[in-house]
């Protein structure tokens, strides 16, 4: 007979795992969450395929681009967190792409027109006004972005119910907006909510650590109460389940 792990066990074993680069295995058997329709990495290899100069914005560890099955003649990215630029140098130098270490809030260290194509999945923010300088006249702009109240069931649980401006940011009709004030035009634009579920606390620990900008400034020993009833929850109604929020872009710099 397996023995239930204690709250303890779960949240040491998650309070220590490595949360470096963008790769979610450490979850199998522990959470799931419904992808979205679109299949944004099967999308973003059909474009790089047939791009000649292309760009990856705050790549993470560069997981998700290096699964393209191919990559064009000119091949960049930019990571600003110093273990992930490591992590996604390693993987994408052999591929023949560029890792450039560039803060998510600074301009993009490239020359006007430089792309035909740029890319990002999950950006923390989108710098349009960069974006559309990077891109060259008839240049794209291709992006899977994380949507409005995204997993705020979770995030509610630890930091209570928040307001409607915190709640309405990333909406999509934002990103249409923004992209257009930067002189860009949208071409496709599709939104989803999709089921997580959390199976254990240590999940939620896991997560919380990796994606830093869901609780800001959590860690175990602030949350310990919280984390406690949780689990407590968890433990009585099974797994904490929520909705993730997720939208895709691709916006076009005229020709003329």
């Amino acid at each position: 007979m397996t023995v239930p792990r204690t709250f303890e066990d779960l949240v040491a074993e998650a309070a220590s795992a490595p949360v470096e680069g963008w790769d979610f295995s450490w979850f199998e058997g522990r959470a799931t969450e419904q992808r979205p329709s679109w299949g944004y990495a099967r999308a973003m290899g059909e474009r790089l395929a047939r791009a000649a100069a292309a760009l990856d914005i705050q790549t993470g560890g560069g997981e998700v681009l290096a699964s393209a099955p191919r990559m064009p003649p000119v091949m960049a990215a930019t990571e600003g967190w110093p273990p992930n630029v490591a992590r996604a140098t390693a993987l994408l130098r052999p591929r023949g792409a560029v890792v450039v270490a560039a803060a998510e809030d600074a301009p993009l260290p490239f020359a006007d027109g430089a792309f035909d194509l740029v890319t990002s999945r999950h950006p923390v923010r989108t710098h349009w006004t960069e974006i559309a300088r990077v891109l060259c006249p008839g240049g794209t702009y291709f992006s899977q972005q994380v949507g409005p109240a995204s997993v705020f069931e979770l995030v509610e649980h630890f930091l209570g119910r928040q307001p409607a401006e915190v709640r309405n940011d990333r909406h999509p009709d934002r990103a249409r907006a923004a992209a257009e004030a930067a002189g860009l035009d949208v071409v496709g634009l599709r939104a989803e909510r999709l089921r997580v579920e959390f199976l254990d606390i240590g999940a939620v620990v896991h997560f919380l650590r990796k994606v830093i900008w869901m609780v800001p400034g959590f860690t175990v020993d602030r949350y310990l109460p919280r984390l406690r009833s949780l689990h407590e929850r968890m433990e009585a109604e099974g797994p904490f389940v929520a909705h993730s929020a997720r939208f895709l872009i691709e916006a076009r710099k005229p020709r003329s």
